[in-house]
């Protein structure tokens, strides 16, 4: 995030972040969705449709939101960093974190929804938090 923060405001490298996330998250449910479509007798397509405009099209929309809303509860405790920073931080968060949303997809896809599936995806969620968390403090200096 320091790294990040150094290149100075780009945007365009956030988005890029943001997008880049968004497929990755889009691919890691294809796995489960092939299982879906082979024990129902459907397609891949049909199934995978809703996916992507809901990780491709809806999700980058709503993680502005998400950043914005982060940024005036950080700035509710007294952060000093701005809009820009709230982005990077999450952004940055969700693309670091898309090994383990890989791994949790190959589960849910393989294993199938279960205890492993949720053990992985609270691994995920942990790891995610960990980095936004990180990368907020890393923001404020």
């Amino acid at each position: 995030m320091a790294r990040l923060m150094a290149m100075g405001v780009r945007e365009d490298r956030a988005l890029a972040m943001l997008m880049g996330s968004c497929l990755l998250l889009f691919m890691s449910q294809w796995p489960y969705r092939a299982r879906q479509a082979h024990q129902t007798g459907g397609t891949l397509t049909d199934t995978i449709q809703h996916d992507a405009v809901g990780l491709i099209f809806v999700l980058p929309l709503l993680a502005y939101g998400l950043a914005a809303l982060l940024r005036l509860v950080t700035r509710a405790y007294g952060a000093k960093a701005d809009f820009y920073s709230a982005r990077l931080a999450l952004f940055w968060a969700l693309l670091a974190s898309t090994p383990a949303v890989v791994l949790a997809g190959m589960v849910k896809g393989f294993i199938g929804p279960g205890p492993a599936n949720t053990a992985v995806g609270a691994i995920w969620l942990m790891i995610f938090l960990w980095i936004l968390i990180n990368s907020l403090f890393e923001a404020e200096q």
